[in-house]
């Protein structure tokens, strides 16, 4: 009963913690995932934290290699988001009880062979030992030329609404490792699980966005609530064509057989692709940008002036399904 009268992540922020960053032009009203800093003449640092928790953010009994992937994964995809290329970065982690140094040390190889693969290095952090599930967070730095960093506010009216890869595994994938979505042929499980338990980071492209998107965000918490996120930051109306949203073959195998599952497609998270605000005089450099980081890119809806999140079906408005993942 209590909890129906709990405020939302963002109307907590913007209550409570905006304030206190409003004289520091970088943390940009704490309306992005990312800070901007300036870090040298050339460059300004881009700075994400982000915790992931056992039984919430990962599965308990999850490889110690992957709780590593995806700990350091879902704050690169909030660089990527920014424009910004990896550099370094913080690690916090609570430990539980009866943690093991077996566990530790897998732990350690899951971040040692991101860092080669993403091109980042620990430079910090803290440790500790707690009494509830295990808590890792990390504070990761990315770089960006001064100035160039992209934030969720920058759309104008008329842009297209662009998103990276395909959309919908991670929460599909979720309910895949559930033993929820037994009428997937074995390949589209394996793959749909995989993209939940190992996020892959669009940094390859990220940083080939500056010049080209007036605004970005990455899909963490859902398709409409991301898309709505650089809606409201932008003070716009966002319209996506439902039938335009990119899926795999496992997605568009989950949603023919179930069409409610579109409710988890576009308002389930965790698949950690960019949704990318453009003018469409720049959808070539767009393409362009795209195919040098091996990554299709799908135009899914535009913005105009108003404001909140519409989706339609062959044109026609339809009822939005959950928007998003809530924290609170």
């Amino acid at each position: 009963m209590a909890r129906r009268g709990r405020i939302g992540e963002f109307e907590l922020i913007a209550r409570y913690f905006a304030p206190l960053a409003r004289a520091f032009e970088g943390a940009g009203n704490l309306q992005s995932d990312n800070a901007f800093l300036a870090a040298d003449p050339r460059h300004d640092l881009v700075v994400k934290t982000d915790t992931v928790v056992a039984g919430v953010h990962f599965l308990a009994d999850e490889s110690p290699q992957r709780v590593a992937a995806k700990a350091l994964r879902v704050c690169l995809s909030d660089l990527a988001a920014g424009g910004a290329t990896p550099f370094v970065y913080q690690l916090s982690l609570a430990l539980p009880e009866h943690w093991t140094e077996t566990w530790l040390a897998g732990f350690a190889r899951g971040l040692a062979a991101d860092q080669r693969r993403y091109g980042i290095l620990l430079c910090g952090g803290d440790t500790v030992v707690t009494p509830g599930p295990l808590t890792v967070t990390i504070t990761a730095f990315g770089r960006v030329a001064r100035g160039k960093g992209i934030g969720r506010g920058g759309a104008t009216a008329g842009d297209d609404l662009w998103v990276s890869g395909t959309v919908g595994d991670g929460a599909l994938g979720l309910l895949t490792a559930q033993g929820r979505l037994p009428d997937l042929t074995t390949r589209q499980r394996g793959f749909l699980e995989d993209r939940y338990r190992l996020p892959q980071p669009r940094t390859a492209l990220g940083h080939r966005l500056v010049g080209i998107a007036t605004a970005t965000a990455d899909v963490s918490d859902g398709l409409l609530a991301d898309a709505g996120h650089i809606a409201d930051a932008s003070r716009l109306a966002v319209t996506i064509e439902r039938d335009d949203v990119p899926l795999s073959a496992g997605g568009r195998a989950a949603v023919k057989a179930d069409p409610r599952l579109w409710a988890n497609v576009l308002g389930g998270g965790d698949d950690y692709e960019l949704v990318v605000a453009v003018p469409s005089r720049k959808r070539s450099a767009l393409l362009a940008a795209a195919s040098a980081a091996g990554i299709a890119v799908t135009r899914i809806g535009s913005f105009a002036r108003g404001s909140g999140v519409t989706v339609t079906v062959a044109g026609r408005a339809v009822a939005a399904p959950r928007k998003g993942y809530v924290h609170f």
